[in-house]
């Protein structure tokens, strides 16, 4: 018994969410855990599989990179099971010195009690490192297509 309360003591002071958080917990763990380079906060917010390459590709551009603010600006709740999730980021990087702003869309989903990160990409502003571009469309394309002719 003892040994189980430590563990939950060490994840509370951790800042790990415990299982079954609402999303709205969720979503802050995991873009303070990100805000603040403790992707292994973050990380368990994410599908098992990709943690550790989660935390090993943000701690090596944590060296450059840095975030100096995040907003929850929308949460687009589709039912009990799937959120879409508006983030806005301030962040330079170091070689660089400039402040960007970028948004983007964070896709989350429960399984079982919790929710995961299952994507994230750019929805508007500067390109940033780490953060996937969004997928195009078949009406994307064609649209890219009918300019270069």
């Amino acid at each position: 018994m003892k040994s189980a309360l430590a563990v939950l003591i060490v994840l509370c002071a951790c800042g790990a969410a415990p299982a079954g958080d609402t999303l709205a917990d969720t979503v802050r763990a995991y873009n303070e855990g990100v805000r603040w380079g403790r992707f292994e906060v973050a990380a368990i917010h994410l599908p098992a599989k990709e943690r550790s390459k989660f935390v090993d590709e943000n701690d090596e551009r944590a060296k450059d990179l840095k975030i100096t603010e995040y907003d929850v600006v929308n949460v687009d709740q589709k039912g009990s099971k799937e959120a879409k999730v508006h983030i806005k980021m301030s962040w330079y990087s170091d070689r660089e010195g400039t402040l960007h702003e970028t948004h983007a869309v964070q896709t989350w989903e429960k399984k079982g009690r919790e929710w995961l990160l299952v994507d994230e990409s750019r929805s508007k502003g500067t390109e940033m490192p780490g953060l996937p571009e969004p997928m195009m469309t078949d009406a994307d394309r064609s649209d890219v297509a009918a300019k270069a002719d």
